[in-house]
């Protein structure tokens, strides 16, 4: 018989998910800290804690669907969706966002349906080699920063000659060691982050929402670019490069939860490396890494007894987790991953309708004014001084004519100083 509270709690997970889905830059591992804070008043009104964690888990997994909306529509990323917003934001200029939300829940859905044939396999590999893979994770990032760098060539320009992708491999080194640099300074300096609202500061705020964000909606600006008809096209992408798209997106979603300090968007860069540069095939990949990583999160706190995600650390406070009871987190995980499915199409076709209708100049100058005072509101002068070096950061890609995932080097070198 199914417990009507824990269906209760998880379809209003599930709403919640919607809604912090749909607010443009809210992190779901935020989110999932402000509903434990929330958790003595739930608990007062008669729940069970594991209805409370059914609930969170609920809430993280339906906004690693909906987020892309706004990243797509919108051009305001997390920091999770902060590569996704690349190719999504330039099909929606073409006219196909609708397209690009289908990509991505796709994607989503099928990491689920992946991260459930690697959990065993995965979970006694690491069970076994955890400590010997850890020693050497500063070299497996270092592999990955070298051959972003390495495969970058450049624009296609007749006549350019046949050395030339060397200029861009050096191009793409320089932004990679300048955003490493940044992250260096934000992260070895960031109590100088204060938010004059009392909020809990995340330099990544700032960070990710110039290097991504603003950066792009200042080069729409300048382009005088405008939100065209959103056609609802079907996109045509062979079962096996869907396949392999999946499969791409949910390994680095596991490598999120087994691994400490390798956030979603470092892992992204691994998908990047892998869909040939199609943009499609990488939106597919992409979205799939956060949503893997909420089913790989429980797993790797039942393996290893460590939480990597906002949502693992609530649910841990909360229950001690078990064989039996993550079974029926899995359940959870599958259950509302079919309804968000269902909800991110429908969300991206409303979105396109309402988009439409707006001035995208205004738009993009009300976003701005939106990151710019989320910003200043959550890491005060220091983070708008971040916010604006990493805007100026986040133009040099477009400009130089590289791929803008060389400035990951944000969040990857500062990892590399850690683990070599």
């Amino acid at each position: 018989m199914i417990d009507s509270l824990l269906a209760i709690s998880v379809v209003g997970g599930f709403l919640l998910g919607i809604c912090s889905g749909l607010t443009p830059g809210l992190h779901t591992n935020n989110f999932a800290a402000m509903l434990l804070a929330l958790s003595p008043a739930f608990l007062g009104l008669g729940l069970d804690p594991f209805d409370l964690a059914a609930a969170i888990l609920a809430a993280s997994v339906a906004h690693t669907f909906l987020d892309i909306v706004p990243s797509i529509f919108i051009g305001a990323p997390d920091a999770d969706t902060a590569l996704a917003v690349l190719p999504g934001h330039e099909m929606m200029l073409d006219g196909r966002g609708i397209e690009a939300v289908r990509l991505s829940a796709l994607g989503s859905a099928s990491s689920v349906l992946v991260a459930l044939v690697l959990i065993v396999p995965l979970s006694l590999l690491f069970g076994i080699f955890y400590e010997p893979f850890m020693s050497h994770i500063g070299l497996i990032l270092l592999s990955i920063a070298f051959l972003m760098i390495l495969t970058e060539r450049g624009r296609v320009i007749e006549g350019q000659g046949s050395f030339v992708h060397l200029k861009y491999k050096f191009f793409a080194l320089a932004l990679f060691l300048t955003s490493g640099y940044l992250g260096l300074f934000a992260f070895g300096h960031q109590d100088l982050a204060r938010s004059p609202l009392g909020l809990e500061p995340e330099v990544l705020l700032p960070l990710l929402g110039g290097l991504f964000g603003a950066s792009m909606l200042l080069i729409s600006l300048a382009s005088n670019a405008e939100i065209p008809d959103q056609k609802e096209t079907e996109f045509s992408l062979p079962a096996r490069t869907i396949a392999r798209s999946a499969f791409l997106g949910g390994l680095a979603g596991s490598l999120v939860a087994w691994v400490p300090g390798v956030t979603p968007a470092v892992a992204t860069v691994v998908t990047r490396l892998g869909s040939e540069g199609s943009d499609r095939e990488f939106l597919v990949s992409v979205s799939g890494v956060n949503t893997a990583n909420a089913l790989f999160t429980l797993v790797a706190l039942l393996v290893v007894g460590r939480p990597r995600s906002g949502a693992a650390v609530a649910i841990e406070e909360l229950v001690a987790l078990d064989g039996r009871l993550l079974l029926v987190m899995v359940t959870i995980v599958l259950g509302v991953s079919i309804l968000s499915y269902i909800a991110t199409i429908r969300a991206g076709m409303v979105a396109a309708k309402v988009v439409k209708n707006l001035n995208y100049r205004r738009l993009c100058i009300g976003v701005l004014a939106f990151l710019t005072a989320m910003t200043f509101g959550f890491t005060g002068l220091f983070g708008l001084f971040l916010y604006f070096v990493s805007t100026v950061v986040g133009l040099v890609a477009p400009f130089a004519g590289i791929r803008k995932t060389h400035v990951m080097g944000v969040l990857m070198l500062p990892l590399l100083a850690i683990y070599l």
